[in-house]
């Protein structure tokens, strides 16, 4: 089971990384012609609202509340009732991205003034413009979220997690093409349109396969149709809850259009950072486990549940603490070597290094919390997560405008980590009162191991920067990273890590 387990979390894990690197590679475009200037805030900004209809909406939240509902028929042999219901949802996302799209378009001003509070003259025209054009883009990725939730319960993770890597293709190719031929803010608005275009790039080539394993989809609004009433019951508590973390973002970058010009794109290019080993691993094997934990819990085996959130957080923290630790210790070089070109310098490396490593702390939490909540989620339990979040909200938002006076954006940064440890916190102590005892004691020791390796690896990526400082700031990345990398996986590996053991068979097998 953990070796299936671990493989299927793989093949979401490659596809995240294809589209995490090819992300990248948008932003150092980005970086170059754009910097932390008016063009960057004003399509930071822009983008913030498509995002956060995505989230509430889209992947996380239909995904916890459609995946165990039609898992579960699956799994019981329904396969008549959840092509029905497959069919009711789509429908319904279909108008209700229609409706968005109009909505977004015609409130365009309202919604930059609220996002961005502290805009104005050209930065919030551009803004609005922005919107305008972008916002059409969250119903085309609500409806890749039912994709993804029909892929996903018929173990079939690449395809839904790489297909976003067509979105970064499309931004990358619109400013490689027109980055020499247009200014500053034209370019931006074009921008703005190879992302729409991209986004519509990535339904359609999930489209066909998601059909084929879906019996076919007509159109239906039976909404007494079986399932449907239960996925509307706790697809609201999870919006509501998807809600409070979402706020939580739209209220980080108020706070940052309150500062100095750039904040709100400095924000921008440390999260991009900051979330990678939170989708590769947090993502990755929460993902696999909301089908499979669905499946237990109709086949009512509550051991089996169990065991199967404690496998996950224990690969959780093998991969995420290392992560974590090595971006707060090495985020100068990992910033410069992604971003530090063009109009991007040495003064927004300086900034972004340390929203950065605020970021970082809060890492393990979030990434674990996805799990957590999956493991509330395939219970039929909604309502647990949305209490917390909702907490941490007011925590994260108070936290980050006391820090923000002190530190600037990195102290955004923070109140979101200090969050994310509390939020992730009260869902695993709420899941273990339920389920029993998450982290046996071999569970525990193995957590234990992670956390003690990545000192000494720490060490050895700090020298390695130290003696390669004259070195150009790939170089020393690469170098600091490959050593701490090093550290860690040889240390944990002679300590007899599990996930380092397993690791290492993978690797002698191929």
């Amino acid at each position: 089971m953990a070796a299936s387990q671990g493989r299927l979390a793989a093949r979401v894990g490659a596809g995240i990384l294809l589209t995490r690197v090819l992300g990248f590679v948008r932003e150092r475009v980005f970086a170059h012609y754009f910097g932390d200037g008016v063009a960057a805030d004003a399509f930071r900004a822009a983008l913030r609202i498509p995002n956060v209809i995505r989230n509430l909406l889209g992947e996380g939240t239909l995904s916890a509340s459609f995946i165990p509902v039609y898992a579960g028929m699956i799994e019981r042999g329904e396969t008549e009732d959840a092509r029905r219901l497959s069919s009711v949802i789509a429908s319904v996302l279909v108008l209700l991205t229609a409706l968005l799209a109009l909505v977004g378009i015609l409130l365009a001003p309202v919604i930059t003034a609220f996002v961005a509070p502290g805009f104005s003259g050209a930065r919030r025209d551009l803004t609005v413009t922005l919107v305008q054009i972008m916002f059409p883009m969250s119903g085309v990725m609500i409806l890749s979220a039912w994709c993804l939730g029909i892929l996903n319960t018929h173990r079939r993770f690449f395809l839904s997690y790489a297909a976003p890597a067509l979105w970064n293709i499309a931004q990358i190719t619109t400013l490689v093409a027109l980055g020499g031929l247009l200014v500053e803010l034209r370019l931006v608005v074009a921008l703005a349109w190879g992302a729409l275009a991209g986004s519509l790039l990535q339904l359609l080539v999930q489209l066909p396969a998601t059909l084929r394993l879906a019996g076919g989809v007509g159109w239906r609004l039976d909404l007494g149709a079986p399932g449907v009433r239960t996925v509307v019951r706790r697809w609201v508590p999870v919006i509501v809850g998807a809600g409070a973390y979402q706020i939580s973002s739209i209220i980080d970058t108020q706070l940052a259009s309150l500062l100095p010009p750039g904040a709100v794109a400095i924000l921008g290019y440390a999260q991009l950072v900051a979330i990678l080993p939170v989708s590769l691993f947090g993502i990755s094997v929460a993902a696999v486990a909301l089908p499979e934990l669905s499946r237990d819990v109709a086949a009512d085996d509550r051991g089996v549940l169990r065991n199967r959130v404690g496998a996950g957080t224990r690969r959780i923290a093998y991969f995420v603490l290392p992560a974590a630790v090595g971006l707060g210790a090495l985020s100068p070089q990992i910033i410069g070597a992604l971003f530090q070109t063009g109009a991007f310098g040495a003064a927004q490396t300086a900034i972004a290094a340390g929203v950065l490593s605020a970021y970082a702390i809060g890492i393990p939490a979030q990434a674990s919390l996805k799990l957590f909540a999956s493991g509330h989620y395939a219970r039929g339990d909604t309502k647990t997560p949305v209490r917390f979040g909702i907490l941490s909200v007011a925590v994260s938002a108070v936290s980050a405008y006391l820090l923000m006076r002190r530190f600037g954006p990195a102290g955004i940064a923070l109140g979101a980590a200090i969050a994310a440890w509390v939020n992730a916190s009260l869902n695993f102590g709420a899941l273990s009162r339920r389920v029993g005892r998450i982290l046996d004691a071999t569970e525990r020791r193995a957590v234990t191991l992670s956390v003690i390796s990545t000192v000494p690896a720490a060490l050895a990526g700090v020298a390695v920067t130290r003696a390669l400082a004259v070195q150009p700031l790939w170089l020393s990345a690469v170098a600091a990273v490959l050593a701490f990398a090093g550290v860690y996986g040889v240390l944990t590996l002679v300590l007899r890590h599990p996930e380092a053991r397993r690791v290492w068979s993978s690797i002698r097998r191929r």
